[in-house]
């Protein structure tokens, strides 16, 4: 009778072990400070022209920029934009003459 009264009590102690890990594994995350929302288009009138859009939805202020793919050419960098929180700003570049047009914008985020 006594080791079956271990058996459960070590039972019970396992139970609800994982019943406060699970518990603790759904408590409320800490609040996220926002993000970055950024966009990449090529520009209407000249399709060497990459453009890359971002709004900073954080709290803290940040840099980006543009990272244009060049077809045919070497890949182009734009300028370095920083953004307080709640600002919007742009970044180009633009792909050398000889070059295909723009095959994608992206960005980088510093």
């Amino acid at each position: 009778m006594n080791r079956r009264k271990n058996i459960v009590a070590a039972g019970l102690t396992t139970a609800f072990a994982a019943l406060a890990l699970t518990l603790g594994g759904l408590a409320a995350p800490a609040q996220a400070a926002g993000t970055v929302d950024c966009d990449g288009w090529v520009h209407n009138n000249n399709p060497d022209h990459g453009i890359a859009g971002c709004h900073n939805n954080t709290d803290r202020t940040v840099t980006f920029r543009a990272e244009i793919v060049c077809g045919w050419a070497p890949d182009v960098s734009g300028q370095w934009v920083t953004l307080a929180p709640g600002q919007y700003g742009e970044s180009s570049g633009v792909c050398a003459i000889y070059s295909s047009g723009v095959g994608s914008v992206g960005w980088t985020i510093q």
